[in-house]
């Protein structure tokens, strides 16, 4: 029976380089797979998974109505090998369970990398259901940027560096945006915790 996989972190751990390394995987040994990026990240990025060492692939963009089950199901499906999501902090709880439904009921495996939590230390939607109800939970780590241990959090910056309590939740960037923290430094820089 195949899995709902979910591997998370924070900014900067290598999840999308990690996609991309595992999708290459399944293409070098003839097996066909389909990539999908929330529009947060697909509308900038030009439907392209892209990793920061340089690495990328085309990605089907999808919006909060996008039904993973029913679009997947329409396709020649016993064919796919692989489901590949990144930036699955953006889904909805539906979504979540529509990929769950595929794994379960089309026997295709799906593998989803995102973000745990936001700025302010709050889950995402979609991180909240697939923590909830993935079959496989794995982190992906990363230093702090204040000292050596392991990132849990993130925070973010404004162009001086400064840390932002408020704000949208989400907001697309990356180092000059947002900087990756353990706890304790992220309860010592925002006291939201």
């Amino acid at each position: 029976m195949a899995k709902l996989h979910f591997f998370y972190s924070t900014m900067n751990a290598g999840k999308s380089t990690a996609l991309l390394q595992s999708n290459h995987n399944y293409l070098e040994s003839n097996l066909k797979t389909m990539l999908f990026i929330p529009h947060e990240i697909g509308n900038k990025s030009k439907g392209k998974i892209i990793s920061r060492i340089g690495l990328e692939a085309d990605a089907v963009i999808v919006n909060k109505d996008y039904d993973f089950y029913k679009e997947v199901k329409n396709t020649n499906f016993e064919e796919i090998s692989c489901i590949f999501i990144d930036e699955a902090q953006f889904l909805s709880k539906h979504q979540v369970h529509s990929i769950g439904k595929i794994a379960d009921d089309l026997n295709i495996p799906v593998m989803c990398y995102g973000i745990r939590t936001d700025f302010q230390g709050m889950l995402f939607e979609g991180s909240q259901e697939l923590l909830a109800i993935a079959d496989n939970l794995k982190e992906l780590k990363t230093i702090c940027s204040e000292c050596d241990k392991k990132a849990t959090m993130v925070v973010r910056i404004d162009e001086n560096g400064k840390v932002i309590l408020e704000g949208e939740k989400i907001l697309i960037g990356g180092n000059e945006v947002y900087k990756t923290l353990c706890r304790k430094h992220f309860r010592e820089l925002t006291k939201l915790i």
